[in-house]
């Protein structure tokens, strides 16, 4: 296996974490969590630019879609995963590689859909309806409102992937700058809008490695990948990361996967495989 296929398996085991260290932090107001992962995670960029705060730099409006993109789409998952079963919050939330595929044509000139495209975003969506309805816990009220948030965020991620192609290139350095300035804001909107808590050494400890891992290394290794390998193969890589994810937050909370979710989890996986063996690959995560 060549390097650039194992930077992305790094990031792919440590985004496997993310959403079972969220439920870990549950009682973390979100903005406060976003906050200090994504400036945990900016750290990284220090030794990987030399400390030469030059590399950082990018031109604003770059900087304005890595904050959309970083900030966005966490800050909706963690709030998905405290208003809906995290389990299925999670399938639903890894939309997001299906969503690259179906929302290329909207966003990247010259790209189209072909018939399997639209075939795999029909069994796709319909793997993320399976995932919700076969929720076995909470209301129809938090059905409603819990699966918002995760869609939401595929969206965020799918859109922020597709719009980096037609940005220009910048060093891996630079998302050092996307996740600090994502962490700044994420702080200032919980200092204006969240309580005040307290946080246990525990907490910390957590918080920490959710910087340096889903919300920080990952990125880095993720941007490693790609600038090394062959995008398609990593694109196809990636939606082992759902599969990967459910099965240790399903470790976490002492659960075995049911049918509807193992169900659901083959249908979005593979309907996302499907899609990007088509012509016409794009950029994934």
């Amino acid at each position: 296996m060549n390097a650039a296929n194992l930077y992305a398996l790094g990031a792919i085991a440590l985004w496997a974490s993310l959403a079972a260290l969220g439920v870990s932090l549950a009682h973390v107001p979100p903005f406060l969590l976003t906050g200090l992962g994504l400036l945990v995670g900016s750290l990284i960029a220090l030794p990987l630019s030399r400390f030469d705060w030059r590399r950082w730099r990018v031109p604003a409006s770059t900087l304005a879609l890595g904050v959309y993109g970083l900030f966005g789409f966490h800050f909706l998952l963690f709030i998905a995963l405290r208003h809906a079963p995290p389990v299925q919050a999670n399938l639903v939330n890894y939309l997001w590689p299906l969503g690259i595929v179906v929302l290329a044509p909207l966003f990247l000139p010259g790209v189209r859909l072909a018939p399997r495209h639209i075939a795999a975003a029909l069994v796709g969506f319909a793997g993320a309806a399976l995932a919700i309805l076969g929720a076995s816990q909470g209301t129809e009220a938090t059905w409603a409102w819990g699966y918002l948030p995760a869609l939401g965020s595929a969206f965020i991620w799918a859109s922020y992937s597709l719009l980096t192609k037609r940005v220009a290139a910048f060093p891996t350095a630079a998302i050092g700058s996307f996740a600090a300035v994502s962490g700044a804001l994420s702080l200032l909107c919980h200092a204006l809008l969240e309580p005040t808590v307290a946080l246990s050494l525990r907490d910390i400890a957590l918080i920490a490695a959710l910087g340096l891992g889903p919300l920080g290394g990952a990125f880095f290794l993720w941007d490693a990948a790609l600038k090394r390998g062959d995008a398609r193969q990593i694109g196809v890589l990636s939606f082992l990361t759902p599969l990967l994810s459910t099965l240790t937050l399903l470790a976490l909370r002492g659960e075995r996967p049911s049918l509807s979710v193992l169900l659901a989890a083959a249908m979005i996986v593979g309907a996302a495989v499907v899609a990007t063996r088509s012509k016409g690959q794009v950029r994934a995560r």
